[in-house]
């Protein structure tokens, strides 16, 4: 039986795994994900400046609403695809950080898309 500890090390080996592939560049950065229990977090990261050019979370001022459920995502995933639109970045690398491609994260990518980033 697994417990918490060894399902983190697991997401992060598939993470550092997937990271070897998946690189932001300036014309095309990276849209990374994070979630916790509680909250989702989502950053479009230039990899050769290592800067964020954006980030938004259930932990913004703009977000009402509970942070843990899949409604929650897509409405991440809409504010921070309108901040990169604001900014004039229109494509990006997904990086689902390690989580399987479902549920909050799929939600998230899908509310992104539909706010008109392209992935």
């Amino acid at each position: 039986m697994f417990n918490k500890d060894d399902r983190k090390k697991s997401r992060v080996r598939r993470h550092l795994r997937v990271r070897k592939k998946i690189f932001g560049t300036t014309e095309r950065p990276r849209l990374a994900v994070y979630r916790s229990e509680k909250n989702i977090y989502a950053q479009i990261i230039d990899d050769i400046n290592g800067i964020t050019l954006v980030s938004a979370s259930t932990l913004d001022k703009d977000f009402n609403g509970v942070g843990s459920n899949k409604e929650a995502a897509k409405v991440v995933g809409e504010i921070v695809a309108k901040r990169a639109l604001e900014k004039g970045i229109t494509e990006v690398v997904f990086d689902r950080g390690g989580y399987v491609y479902h549920g909050r994260v799929q939600n998230l990518a899908e509310g992104a898309r539909e706010a008109g980033l392209q992935f």
